[in-house]
């Protein structure tokens, strides 16, 4: 498997030109090849490939006094634009056809982008030098932040320029995905929250840290700063990367925190379930700010390819299933119970439940039985878990007061009347 390490780099400012250079060299190559294929479409002419793009917009494009400046960056990092190209475009048309979640297309880049990035292939003789520095072809040996060591020697590096200014230098490294942990707790069933960032199936609660909440009052002066800054002014420019920075403590905070507690729950654990959330939905509520500082998805993320590469299980119960509304002592079921609702005592057997514990442990068992292969209709107690389908309302009719022309579409008169579009 191929995992990605992410550095921080300290680029001179010599050779932060040189950076500055390659940004933008690829930017105005990838655009060339976009408007080319864009020409082509519009005009019918077959879809060009990128040898001929390469030959056309780098090779020849270098003996041209409008682009001789393309010669003073690497080519390999020119070539590679094209190829990241080649795969955007691959990724939409998998979407329209269904092989993928749907994307949009290709679109130009803008040297007012958030992110700058290039990438160096082997083909580059990118190399580490033996004091731990990252020597890249006409930019030189770039000082690193080593935070660890690589497991195997990586095959490209990204070097990527954020909104805050910082550098950064992403490897890829191919790994077998060997790395078996030690048996520890046979599993864990985890419930995802706000108020507690997850309560696990054994009675632990981790609080959520909020860090955007707790930061908001900061955020909030930084973009009223920004908002009183002349358009186009050297201080505005200042207060734009000011206001980038501080969000970026709060993504780099959430994401040390994801991976820390990530990290944990693969260790402890053979097998991990965890609820499918619908994220989307959620993000569409009052509750929106709060879902998106609590990052769930980036989470779930993390675990699944952490119990991919340590040799845990990781299962998704389906996002219907009620594990807040069942007994996880008898399988009892007696009615919703709304959110305001943190504890209940089961009519059943008569024990008292904390919400948030009860449904990690319905999560854990009902796991178990998705890890194993087994039907998903019942609870292990016996209980139904499918929650009772309810028909789709039915549409309004317009009552027909005299006699229609026959049409072609499979609505009914009335439908067409109204208004209601086709299925």
């Amino acid at each position: 498997m191929q995992l990605r390490y992410t550095f921080r780099i300290e680029p001179g400012p010599g050779q932060r030109i040189a950076l500055g250079r390659a940004f933008g060299c690829a930017r105005v190559v990838y655009n060339d090849a976009l408007r080319a294929r864009e020409d082509a479409r519009r005009d019918g002419l077959p879809f060009p490939k990128t040898g001929d793009l390469s030959k056309l917009l780098i090779t020849e494009a270098k003996h041209r006094p409008e682009r001789a400046w393309l010669s003073e960056v690497s080519a390999v990092v020119l070539q590679q634009t094209l190829r990241d190209l080649d795969t955007a475009y691959r990724n939409f048309f998998d979407g329209l056809k269904g092989k993928r979640p749907r994307m949009g297309a290709p679109r130009f880049k803008s040297k007012r982008d958030n992110r700058q990035a290039v990438r160096f292939t082997a083909n580059a003789r990118w190399s580490i030098t033996p004091g731990g520095k990252l020597r890249l072809p006409k930019i030189g040996e770039v000082k690193v932040r080593w935070s660890r060591e690589l497991p195997s020697t990586p095959s490209t590096v990204t070097v990527v320029k954020d909104a805050g200014g910082r550098y950064f230098a992403s490897f890829v490294v191919e790994t077998d995905g060997s790395e078996v942990l030690p048996g520890t707790t046979p599993e864990v069933g985890i419930d995802l929250g706000l108020t507690h960032f997850a309560v696990l199936s054994d009675g632990r609660k981790i609080s959520a840290p909020r860090f955007f909440r707790r930061a908001e009052k900061k955020l909030r002066k930084a973009q009223q700063n920004l908002a009183r800054k002349t358009k186009g002014s050297s201080n505005r420019k200042k207060a734009v990367v000011k206001v980038a920075r501080a969000h970026a403590r709060v993504t780099d905070a959430r994401k040390d925190f994801h991976h820390k507690l990530s990290t944990t729950l693969i260790r402890e654990n053979q097998a991990v379930h965890v609820e499918d959330l619908c994220v989307k939905g959620l993000a569409r509520t009052r509750l929106a700010k709060s879902v998106h500082d609590a990052g769930w998805s980036a989470f779930v993320g993390m675990l699944e390819y952490k119990a991919a590469r340590y040799g845990r299980t990781l299962t998704r119960v389906d996002r219907f299933f009620p594990s807040s509304q069942i007994c996880s002592a008898c399988g009892f079921k007696d009615g919703p119970k709304p959110l305001a609702v943190r504890d209940w005592t089961c009519q059943g057997c008569g024990t008292v439940h904390d919400r948030d514990v009860n449904a990690a442990r319905n999560i854990k068992t009902e796991g178990s039985k998705v890890a194993a292969g087994q039907a998903e209709t019942v609870n292990a107690r016996g209980a139904q878990v499918r929650p009772v389908s309810v028909p789709a309302p039915r549409a309004t009719r317009t009552p027909v007061r005299k006699k229609q022309e026959p049409t072609r579409s499979c609505r009914p008169t009335g439908w067409v009347q109204a208004g209601i579009p086709s299925l």
